[in-house]
């Protein structure tokens, strides 16, 4: 089953640099992402599960990254 993408890649863009230029006025990042998630129209988890594989992509999070995750796929 395919999953219809209903939000861009720019919405997910600006909605996880939201959170990371606010991180630092809320005491956790789940809070932070809970605060904007609903500005943005998503749940809590999607918004974090963005920011978290954003990390991955720069390196500041251990993982597997957007790239090598498409490149395994392929």
């Amino acid at each position: 089953m395919n999953k219809s993408k209903k939000f861009s890649p720019e919405v997910r863009e600006r909605a996880v640099r939201m959170v990371l230029e606010h991180r630092g006025e809320y005491p956790s990042l789940w809070t932070a992402v809970a605060s904007i998630a609903p500005k943005i129209g998503c749940v809590p988890q999607t918004l974090l599960t963005w920011v978290k594989q954003h990390e991955v992509d720069a390196g500041t999070r251990d993982g597997v990254t957007t790239a090598d995750a498409k490149r395994m796929k392929e």
